[in-house]
């Protein structure tokens, strides 16, 4: 068992820091505040040192992520300076790191200073597994994730609950996003294919699945400049602008995009069997009911079908 030997009688017992959730801890205090807390709730244990310069860049921004879990976690500062015995114990060589604790014992941690969205993620597989999660919760955290740009941690956080919930459809859509995101078309749509048949026609599941089919086709279609070369050669040349629009979207390019076929709508709405309509719709399905170019883009359909 952890701290197997007799505490120091000299030491001074732990301060608290104004609660119970964020306290000071020393080797007298450890195995009450920590060990035996972490049977109740996850303790996150931050050895750190005054001189250590990651260190004060640290612990404010885990003092910030394990009071937004409202009590379900713990945070535990240990001056390792004054309190060297655990640190030793652990095999610590380096400051700032960072030890979970789940019924008694280590079970995940980190070295170094670390972004608020990977420690957020630790937080919330350490609260999931301790079974106090919400799982809606746990979602919006790995969609803030994703929208900041933080696809490691994003994907962390969707596959965690995918392994309490494998049937979490927002999970697996989640996931599948973050992977597309990142490039793995491939890895994408195999999450998608986990996806039992009921939920074909989840908006989700559907938004990805359209966004990959869109990230195919723009993969055909070669040099945008090309293309723009084309329709400025020949502004009623729809083809090119309709594959202009398509490549444009893979490049994140969405206004531009939606321009060019509201613009081909607008001049011939037969084209293609109403092709840059259907191909518009289909940018608004990957792009999800509330983005801001989903909402002007349907806005700006409607004033031109029913003008």
């Amino acid at each position: 068992m952890l701290l197997n030997q007799p505490a120091n009688p000299a030491e001074n017992g732990a301060t608290p820091a104004g609660d119970d959730v964020v306290i000071d801890v020393t080797t007298r205090s450890f195995m009450k505040d920590v060990v035996e807390e972490s049977r109740t709730r996850p303790v996150l244990v931050d050895f750190w040192a005054p001189w250590c310069g990651p260190c004060r860049q640290l612990t404010p921004i885990i003092e910030k992520v394990v009071r937004a879990a409202k009590g379900k976690v713990r945070l535990a500062k240990m001056n390792t300076d004054e309190h060297p015995a655990v640190a030793q114990q652990l095999g610590i060589q380096s400051l700032p790191t960072v030890y979970a604790f789940v019924n008694g014992q280590p079970v995940d941690g980190f070295m170094g200073a670390q972004p608020e969205t990977q420690i957020k993620a630790l937080v919330d597989r350490l609260v999931q597994g301790a079974g106090g999660g919400d799982i809606a919760d746990v979602l919006a955290s790995a969609e803030a994730a994703l929208a900041e740009g933080d696809l490691v941690g994003a994907a962390e956080i969707f596959a965690a609950v995918l392994a309490e919930e494998p049937a979490n459809l927002k999970a697996l859509a989640g996931l599948a996003k973050t992977q597309l995101t990142a490039g793995n078309l491939d890895q994408a749509k195999a999450t998608l294919a986990l996806a039992p048949e009921t939920a074909a026609n989840d908006s989700g599941l559907a938004a990805v699945r359209a966004a990959i089919e869109l990230e195919e086709a723009a993969a055909a279609l070669g040099d945008v400049r090309e293309l723009e070369a084309k329709v400025a050669a020949n502004p009623l040349d729809h083809q090119a602008r309709f594959d202009l629009a398509v490549a444009l979207n893979a490049r994140g390019k969405r206004e531009e995009a939606a321009d060019h076929l509201l613009s081909i709508v607008r001049k011939d709405r037969t084209w293609n069997d109403d092709g840059a309509r259907k191909q518009l719709v289909q940018f608004f399905e990957a792009w999800g009911p509330t983005d801001e170019h989903t909402i002007a883009g349907r806005r700006r359909l409607s004033s031109i079908l029913f003008a």
